[in-house]
């Protein structure tokens, strides 16, 4: 398929309702507002597909930058494409979500998630924590810097409420997923999560919440799932 083919595609599947709700949580024109499982309807045509899924996202729609992030192959893109990628992440869904997720699926993404949480711009000092988290929830405990993760931990426990306001929500996410996916820092997680109570991020008048830590990680242990992987960061 084409850019202009999957563009046209994007256009038909564009649905008013969804355009609003993406509105009023940051998407800005271009986009049609098409829904996930649309884009995922186009996905099954062309799999991964690095040169374009690079031109997709260099269109500025916001619907195909998304698509271009379930589309990427995170074993050839490349630490510029992604450097590109959140420089051009004007809103969270696609740096928390769309970008993090290939980043925290390749090679390097642990590296690049400890360059951009130290980024003074929020956006990707967000998606920093984010990468970090799908990425302790997609690779083997034994190939995790366990040390350094509770050192992470330790920063968002003394950091998170002075933190910029995006960042306060990924970081809660942070302390969650370590708490959920690396079994052996479960008890820290939760002490952390403890310390650092209810986060109060503002969600630009929509109805998102923030989960409180303490509870969502005890969720995740009542159900027995402490320490599964996910196959995939995206979804």
């Amino acid at each position: 398929m084409t850019v202009q083919k999957i563009m046209q595609q994007l256009q038909e599947f564009g649905d008013a309702n969804t355009k609003k709700t993406l509105m009023k949580h940051g998407a800005q024109e271009p986009f049609f507002g098409v829904k996930v499982a649309d884009l995922k309807k186009i996905l099954k045509k062309t799999k991964k597909n690095h040169e374009l899924s690079l031109e997709l996202y260099a269109t500025g729609n916001s619907d195909a930058m998304y698509l271009a992030g379930l589309m990427a192959d995170e074993k050839q893109i490349t630490k510029a494409d992604l450097e590109r990628w959140i420089d051009e992440a004007y809103w969270y869904y696609l740096s928390e979500y769309a970008v993090a997720w290939v980043a925290a699926e390749t090679d390097f993404g642990f590296e690049l998630g400890l360059e951009w949480i130290d980024s003074k711009d929020e956006r990707k000092a967000a998606a920093g924590w984010s990468v970090l988290a799908y990425y302790a929830g997609v690779n083997p405990d034994e190939d995790l810097d366990i040390q350094k993760y509770v050192e992470l931990l330790d920063r968002v426990g003394n950091e998170l409420h002075q933190a910029q306001n995006r960042v306060r929500y990924t970081m809660n996410g942070f302390v969650i997923s370590i708490g959920s996916y690396i079994m052996e820092l479960t008890t820290k997680s939760k002490e952390i999560a403890g310390k650092i109570g209810k986060v109060e991020v503002q969600m630009g008048g929509t109805a998102c919440k923030v989960p409180l830590a303490t509870d969502y990680i005890k969720k995740v242990e009542g159900k027995g799932r402490v320490g599964k992987k996910r196959k995939t960061a995206r979804c």
